[in-house]
């Protein structure tokens, strides 16, 4: 026994030694990559006593202009992808006094616009889709055969309304719910007339990103809601937005109010979307934002594209890009910005190329005061706006 027990304590050396060796090679195994996102893009730190003279003075804006007369929604200025500033105010549900967070999805209305036309942008990227491209030759039945898809993008198209002719009882009973497809067959059908001639001039409607989410249908053969979810929110991790699927969804849209706190109900254009209908918040936003200057998102010539402005008819700084709007002033500055309003939804979207700054004003009660967002551009650069 005295021989055995230091040959037995020597095979256990030997046996725990190799397990002790082999161990690493095991565990790693299990370990699993840290995945990088294809569309992050690298900025400079920002200065901490930068940061904190902006975000006063920021705070201070909010105050003053933003929250004076009760405002309930979501705000956010960022820098670099840092965020300066954000408040959240007023309530989800006024009658139950639930409280709007940084994770409260809110109608966008127009800056909907924004996302349908990144993901057509997309689809040109990918040579699925032409910019030239007519509507005819995806909807031979679409009468207008000089339509492009960048006409619908810059509303150069000179179609109608369609909040306009589905009023006309000739052609739509109202008491029905209108959807994107039974426009596209209202066009093709009711012999509605353009309203000026197509590229001669800017007009915005909402007819054509109810058409262009159709196009992107077409193109993916998904529905509007997956090809939105699968291209742009899940890989930017914007987990707070959706496209409203009205038909099944309606418990998700968030209440909107008027000024009063009255509540305004949906009605029978709440199912159209492209031109509207996306929910999101400040911080999905952002993430949104923050994509746009990586060229394996959008590419770098569809972003030039898209960021110029086509209407040069009337002199003045505002015209509008491939769905976003342009303030172009003298001094060789512009800001690039889209604003919303449906129903009680007000809402702000801004981004300073050049300062990396993005600027967000979502509001689910009725108030002008988001758009006054836009001022703070001159906080950040040379652009002619007033603080006081």
């Amino acid at each position: 026994m005295i021989k055995f027990v230091p040959t037995l304590f020597l095979i256990l050396i030997v046996v725990f030694s190799c397990q002790t060796k082999e161990e690493p090679k095991e565990i790693a195994q299990y370990i699993k990559p840290i995945p990088v996102n294809p569309y992050e893009v690298e900025f400079e730190k920002l200065p901490k006593k930068y940061v904190a003279e902006k975000k006063q003075i920021v705070a201070q804006f909010y105050q003053d202009v933003i929250a004076d007369d009760g405002f309930s929604g979501g705000f956010l200025v960022a820098q670099n992808g840092e965020i300066i500033y954000e408040n959240y105010n007023g309530y989800i549900n006024y009658k139950t006094k639930e409280e709007m967070t940084n994770e409260t999805p809110i109608h966008l209305a127009s800056i909907s616009k924004v996302i349908t036309a990144a993901v057509i942008l997309q689809l040109v990227d990918e040579k699925l889709l032409d910019l030239d491209q007519k509507v005819t030759s995806l909807f031979p039945e679409f009468p207008h055969e000089a339509i492009t898809i960048r006409m619908l993008l810059n509303h150069r198209s000179g179609l109608p309304h369609y909040s306009y002719f589905s009023e006309n009882k000739n052609i739509w009973n109202s008491n029905k719910t209108l959807t994107n497809q039974i426009i596209l067959d209202l066009l093709s059908t009711k012999g509605i007339p353009l309203e000026y001639k197509p590229n001669t001039r800017f007009a915005y409607c909402n007819t054509n990103y109810a058409l262009l989410a159709l196009v992107v249908e077409k193109i993916t053969q998904l529905d509007f809601k997956t090809a939105v979810k699968k291209r742009v929110f899940e890989p930017l991790e914007m987990n707070s937005s959706f496209v409203l699927d009205f038909e099944n969804q309606q418990e998700l849209a968030s209440l909107t109010y008027k000024s009063t706190w009255q509540k305004v109900p949906l009605d029978h254009l709440d199912a159209i979307y492209g031109d509207k209908n996306i929910y999101s918040t400040p911080r999905d936003l952002l993430k949104l934002d923050l994509a746009l200057y990586s060229d394996a998102f959008i590419s770098k010539t569809s972003k030039e594209e898209a960021f110029k402005g086509y209407s040069y008819e009337k002199k003045g700084v505002k015209n509008y890009g491939l769905g976003i709007r342009l303030n172009e002033f003298d001094n060789g500055t512009t800001v690039h910005y889209h604003n919303g309003w449906w129903h009680g939804n007000t809402t702000s979207y801004v981004s300073l190329k050049n300062e990396k700054v993005t600027i967000i004003a979502l509001s689910n009660k009725y108030t002008k005061k988001v758009y006054q967002a836009k001022r703070l551009a001159s906080l950040f650069g040379n652009y002619p706006f007033e603080l006081d």
